[in-house]
């Protein structure tokens, strides 16, 4: 599959590729015409870093932010947007007057989740919740009910890649679109024009990779 690896370069910085294949692959939710592979914006620093200072510019001109929620292996994103944020000066009303960065547990029945020892960075809290790739948003959807289900308020969603612009009235804020991987395309499984036609599907794909068929 990497021999079919297409490169995207992102507007706003010469510093960020994204990586796509084409081809027939399937999500949780949808299947898909590429494979978005964002490992590198997410495992090397200077990447990361600077994924971070786009993503700052997207925020929303709100006077709090307390937690980042981490989810696709985002932590290092999620770290250094976090300093970006406190040097724009973002406040927060967590006690110690800085940001958490967290990621939930995702369990057996596919549910996200906070043991005790991290919900008290989500009770009351202003977040950001931070993906690697969004398509269908229906990922967005389930954290949204969690972090509201113990009691945070979401104030920005913010993404890698998306083809969408918003769910549940929260915007998404991305710095990669629909526009920058030309022809990408998201169907219901129902609908696919690959399975229509026989074609089987290369990969099952998520934000932290794929894995072949």
């Amino acid at each position: 599959m990497e021999e079919r690896m297409i490169k995207f370069h992102c507007n706003q910085s010469s510093s960020l590729v994204l990586h796509a294949i084409p081809g027939h692959f399937a999500t949780s939710h949808s299947h898909i015409n590429y494979y978005v592979d964002v490992t590198s914006i997410k495992t090397r620093v200077s990447e990361a870093k600077e994924a971070a200072k786009i993503l700052n510019t997207k925020m929303p001109k709100t006077s709090y932010i307390d937690t980042i929620i981490c989810m696709d292996g985002t932590e290092m994103i999620g770290a250094f947007l976090s300093d970006e944020l406190e040097k724009s000066g973002i406040m927060s009303i967590n006690r110690h007057e800085t940001l958490y960065v967290v990621s939930p547990e995702i369990n057996n029945n596919n549910q996200i989740l906070f043991r005790d020892n991290n919900k008290g960075a989500v009770e009351g809290k202003h977040v950001v919740l931070l993906l690697a790739t969004t398509t269908t948003g229906e990922t967005i959807k389930r954290a949204l009910e969690c972090i509201r289900y113990y009691g945070g308020t979401v104030v920005c969603v913010a993404s890698i890649f998306s083809t969408i612009d918003q769910v549940e009235g929260v915007e998404i804020e991305r710095i990669f679109d629909r526009e920058d991987v030309m022809n990408y395309e998201a169907y219901a499984v129902h609908d696919c024009p690959f399975c229509q036609k026989g074609q089987r599907i290369e990969a099952m794909v998520n934000g932290f990779g794929y894995s072949k068929l």
